[in-house]
């Protein structure tokens, strides 16, 4: 016959209970450990990822001809002011990159934590920036402030003129030729289809035609196409890296070259335009400088890469994060100039949707 322990009474467990509540009140709480760095990394990362990359690494839809109603034709100003709902919040992403084949990255240092944290601040003001609307009929247009370097006829230093207006009207869905503007120049003509001539036979009369237009791809964007990129960073990056193979040089710097064109050049949406910034931040060898300046002579920070002797700087304003502009500096001294000179500078000054190419936007 098995013995039972006995059940306590009620007034028992009454006494345990009461005793139990005066220790605890005696008795310090427990400790609760802190989350490791890397697991609170991990955490606001996996936090970023879900807000910006809600569709995971499916494509965005192209624009149909149909326009949304109630939509309003929007003028950009940079840099963007709509930001304010991120300030104050840092999120850092994973430090190390995403394992490619060898092919397609180079050996190099992973980008700094502090370039990882400017570029996630970049892409959190970037989600929160109003959406480009332009309907298929449209142009996007941009104005910026650009300088390249020269060199003379006597192969001296290269000297950097004072920068000028430039003006681009982008078809939006990349039917019709774009436009470029810029002062003591004439128009050009963007994405024309150039007169050729084929021959039908071996000696037949050469037959005038046109060179059908390239496809559109991330070196050759519209908005359109740039509207359809993945929005997962990684998925992202991977297609930059492919389109970009095989034009010589650093790979890694071919993507980081790309992804900043794409940034000054279009108008993408506002998770297209997050995701470059977040693919940007797993491309090795990316830096930071605590200052810089773009073509308007507007101070912030930069994130930078630096490949064959010459660093490329993209310019965020410190308050807003928003993209300013872009410098190309030399660093070291070669044919073309000391160490420190500047080859190139811009400064992105407005964005916006226009009726026609030569047109200025309402408003």
């Amino acid at each position: 016959m098995n013995a039972s322990a006995p059940r306590p009474s009620p007034a028992h467990a009454d006494a345990d209970e009461l005793l139990r509540a005066e220790l605890a009140e005696l008795l310090p709480p427990a400790a609760v450990p802190d989350l490791t760095p890397e697991r609170n990394v991990a955490l606001r990362h996996a936090v970023l990822r879900t807000a910006l990359a809600s569709d995971g690494a499916a494509a965005r839809p192209a624009r149909t001809g149909r326009s949304r109603p109630g939509l309003r034709i929007g003028w950009i100003a940079a840099p963007v002011t709509a930001c304010a709902l991120v300030a104050g919040v840092a999120v850092l992403a994973p430090r190390d990159a995403p394992a490619e084949s060898p092919d397609r990255i180079s050996a190099g240092q992973p980008a700094s934590p502090d370039a990882v944290r400017i570029l996630s601040h970049a892409a959190l003001a970037a989600a929160a920036a109003p959406a480009p609307h332009a309907r298929p009929e449209q142009y996007v247009y941009i104005r910026s402030l650009v300088a390249h370097a020269g060199r003379g006829a006597d192969g001296g230093a290269a000297v950097l003129p004072t920068a000028h207006r430039r003006e681009v009207w982008l078809s939006a869905d990349g039917s019709r030729p774009g436009l470029l503007r810029e002062p003591g120049a004439a128009d050009t003509e963007l994405g024309a289809r150039l007169p050729v001539y084929e021959l039908d036979h071996r000696g037949a009369t050469p037959r005038k035609t046109t060179a059908g237009a390239a496809p559109a791809s991330v070196t050759n964007p519209t908005h359109a196409y740039v509207a359809t990129l993945p929005t997962d960073p990684e998925t992202l990056l991977r297609l930059v890296r492919e389109q970009t193979r095989g034009t010589g040089g650093d790979a890694d710097q071919r993507a980081f070259t790309a992804i900043g064109t794409l940034l000054a050049e279009t108008w993408a949406p506002p998770k297209v335009t997050a995701a470059l910034y977040e693919a940007a931040g797993r491309i090795p060898g990316v830096t930071v400088l605590p200052y810089a300046t773009d073509a308007a002579g507007r101070e912030g920070v930069a994130v930078a890469r630096t490949s064959h002797g010459e660093q490329t700087q993209w310019v965020f304003d410190r308050s807003t994060s928003a993209f300013l502009g872009e410098r190309t500096v030399l660093t070291e001294t070669t044919a073309a100039g000391r160490k420190g000179t500047v080859l190139g500078v811009s400064a992105v000054l407005a964005k916006a949707v226009a009726a026609a190419p030569g047109e200025l936007p309402e408003g």
